[in-house]
């Protein structure tokens, strides 16, 4: 369970897409409250998720080879075999954007971009920001800072979590370390953005604009590369647990 959760907790931590909008929140005017809120709304959907399934599992992990304990194999294997999927839509779609770039026709392909699970976090086609989401990113409040935080959390890489958690037993104290340190990881590039951005203000500002412009031109190879790695190591383990 250990590796699992940290491995989907340095997934959601890379993911571009909250770091960009996050990178524009801290930079605002007050900025350093609204990233505050903003890290403070995404660790509590984090937690929340934990708190439910710990809930509903009572801190006790399924059996081996019971009922519960196979559908939780089959619900990991399927979230790898949809990660693979969507990995390797986006590539084609990347290669083949350039490929009509090269020939004149990249805007059109961009607006084609990649649908799925764009919409889910407020984001049209291409993953850019839909009409609702830039204009809260364009000013964004304290509140705006939350929903934006809860928006644009990978939920797909968090589901992976949530079911990696069924395996958590409460009874050790090493599991709420484990769940400590995947809330950490996957909360890491935040708090150091938000940290910079706390102490040293001017050379922050420069610099975050400079890595959100980075990540503007890289987005898609982080994407493909994080979904892919991601979903083969779910696929191959839990078809392995299944079928050994």
């Amino acid at each position: 369970m250990v590796l699992d959760l940290m491995l989907i907790g340095l997934a959601i931590a890379l993911d571009p897409l909250p770091i960009m909008a996050f990178v524009l929140v801290v930079t605002s005017a007050r900025g350093v409250w609204k990233g505050l809120v903003f890290i403070l709304a995404w660790l509590a959907c984090l937690v929340t998720v934990i708190a439910l399934v710990l809930l509903v599992t009572g801190g006790q992990p399924p059996a081996p080879r019971s009922p519960p304990g196979v559908a939780a194999l089959a619900v990991k294997l399927a979230i790898g075999v949809g990660l693979l999927a969507y990995g390797l839509r986006r590539r084609r779609m990347m290669r083949r954007a350039r490929a009509d770039a090269a020939g004149g026709g990249g805007a059109r392909t961009s607006s084609a971009g990649a649908g799925g699970t764009g919409t889910l976090r407020g984001l049209d086609a291409a993953d850019e920001p839909s009409a609702a989401t830039a204009s809260v990113m364009d000013s964004p409040t304290l509140w705006g800072s939350a929903a934006l935080a809860v928006l644009l959390q990978p939920w797909g890489l968090v589901a992976a979590g949530a079911v990696t958690v069924l395996d958590a037993n409460t009874s050790h104290p090493a599991t709420f370390v484990a769940l400590f340190g995947f809330c950490l990881l996957a909360s890491a590039g935040l708090l150091s953005a938000e940290l910079y951005i706390v102490l040293a203000p001017e050379v922050a500002q420069v610099r975050l604009h400079r890595l959100r412009a980075w990540l503007m031109g890289h987005k898609e190879q982080a994407i493909v590369v994080g979904s892919l790695v991601l979903g083969l190591w779910l696929t191959a383990k839990n078809i392995y647990l299944l079928t050994g």
